[in-house]
């Protein structure tokens, strides 16, 4: 079904027939999602599927300008593929009083955010103290001014009977799910150790690019993205998730107060981009006057997206490393490397070269340790496993075994937003989010908060 739009506050070219269609989808899903600001590409793959308790009518209110014409075209796209089409009406808001009219109006229950991160807070204090929910990107917060600001909003949140959630996409990545699973038979894991500064308990390192393909086509990224003051640098952006998944596989289902949390170090370092590199990835021929402070001598852009933090859980050691690059070489993409040591064996995720630039989940016993029953019982523990995920098998390799998983359960990083928009529909449904989860939210922000101050 072609993307229908019905534009108030600028124009209001649609024709009557397309505004009756969106009135006649009418409001009786139990979930009415409002699009709030879109900047960035995330907010659409919420939009990849339909989901059956959503309403095909989707209020999107925001300004004027390029963000939102990229928004409603990634929109348009999911609607008119040929396979497995979406039905999504849009109908856009664009007055310069879009964050009003949306609170007054009120057509939806479910706020969806994801942009300019300087915004974000607000954004998400305006939705709960309306009695919205918030379904809201990575991060939620990037200044450690704003961190009591959004434990307010948590409060009232809670006052108001309403949820905040935000969405973590790797933990739906099948290599981090076998990861965490695999950690749990102490016969082939052995026990966490607790790591040092030197050699942390589990690392993990991100590596993006600003140049790439996003539903098949190059993403275009709004200039404001290569100002850290907006998107927020590298240490509380992508780190969220990386922290986030530390607490979740070395702490399953386990809520971190952040009494038991420190951060021991932090630092962060710039990468520098062309004028060239810039217009490719933006669009924009010029570097616009916010970004002139950050241009150099040389002419080229200093965008501070890099950064890495070592800290502790409950005595636990774990690193945490992000890093931009302009694009990926031919054939890769972003890529994750992560490490858990146990006292019998480690469970390394690689996605390089070797692995085709896919992430591969590796068992390698550590020294000293006895090689044969280590496999014997990860053969046993892929065999339970197997009965969720059929087909999981090992091969042996120089240090261990490599986990091999069927291509059915790789379902890629853009799909893993339905994934996470599912969990959060079926939280709605019971009226709550896991006492677990929104104690690690609050703690995952302190971290990161933290670290950013640390590598000042």
């Amino acid at each position: 079904m072609p993307l229908a739009v019905c534009v108030a506050g600028c124009s209001s070219s649609s024709s009557e027939r397309t505004r009756a269609a969106a009135d006649s989808a009418s409001q009786t899903a139990d979930v009415r999602l409002m699009t709030l600001d879109p900047g960035h590409f995330h907010a659409a793959l919420v939009q990849k599927y339909d989901y059956p308790q959503v309403d095909s009518v989707v209020h999107v209110y925001a300004p004027e300008g390029e963000d939102l014409q990229m928004h409603l075209a990634r929109i348009e796209q999911f609607n008119t593929r040929a396979e497995d089409p979406t039905h999504w009406v849009e109908k856009v808001y664009t007055g310069p009083d879009f964050l009003e009219q949306m609170l007054k109006q009120k057509p939806g229950n479910v706020v969806v955010l994801s942009g300019n991160n300087a915004k974000k807070t607000d954004y998400i204090n305006a939705a709960v103290n309306e009695g919205l929910n918030v379904l809201a990107d990575k991060p939620m917060v990037i200044q450690p001014a704003d961190y009591p600001r959004l434990l307010d909003a948590f409060r009232k949140a809670d006052e108001r009977g309403v949820l905040i959630y935000d969405i973590m996409t790797e933990r739906h990545e099948i290599s981090t799910m076998l990861q965490k699973e695999l950690a749990g038979f102490p016969e082939v894991f052995g026990e966490l150790v607790k790591g040092t500064p030197q050699e942390p308990a589990i690392s993990k390192e991100s590596v993006h690019h600003f140049y790439k393909m996003v539903a098949g086509k190059p993403l275009i990224r709004p200039a404001w993205f290569f100002d850290a003051d907006q998107q927020g640098a590298g240490i509380v952006d992508v780190s969220t998730h990386l922290v986030d998944l530390i607490l979740w596989e070395c702490f399953p289902e386990q809520g971190i107060d952040t009494s038991e949390v420190q951060v021991l170090s932090a630092r962060r370092w710039a990468t520098e981009l062309s004028p060239r590199q810039f217009e490719t990835a933006t669009g924009v021929a010029t570097f616009p006057d916010f970004l002139q402070p950050h241009v150099n001598e040389s002419g080229s852009l200093s965008t501070h997206a890099n950064g890495e933090f070592v800290f502790t859980v409950r005595g636990v050691h774990g690193k945490v490393s992000v890093i931009w690059n302009f694009q990926a070489p031919e054939g890769a993409a972003d890529t994750h490397y992560s490490i858990m040591r146990g006292t019998k064996a480690n469970l390394v995720i690689r996605q390089d070269q070797p692995q085709n630039y896919q992430p591969t989940l590796y068992v390698e016993p550590v020294a000293g340790q006895d090689r044969a029953a280590i496999g014997a019982a990860l053969q046993q523990a892929l065999a339970r496993i197997g009965q969720q995920y059929p087909g999981v098998a090992m091969a042996e390799t120089p240090e261990g075994w490599e986990v091999k998983i069927p291509d059915e359960f790789k379902v890629g990083h853009e799909a893993h937003f339905s994934q996470v928009t599912e969990d959060f529909l079926q939280y709605l449904a019971d009226g709550k989010i896991p006492a677990w989860e929104k104690q690690n939210m609050i703690t995952k922000y302190y971290l990161t908060t933290q670290a950013y101050t640390r590598s000042r």
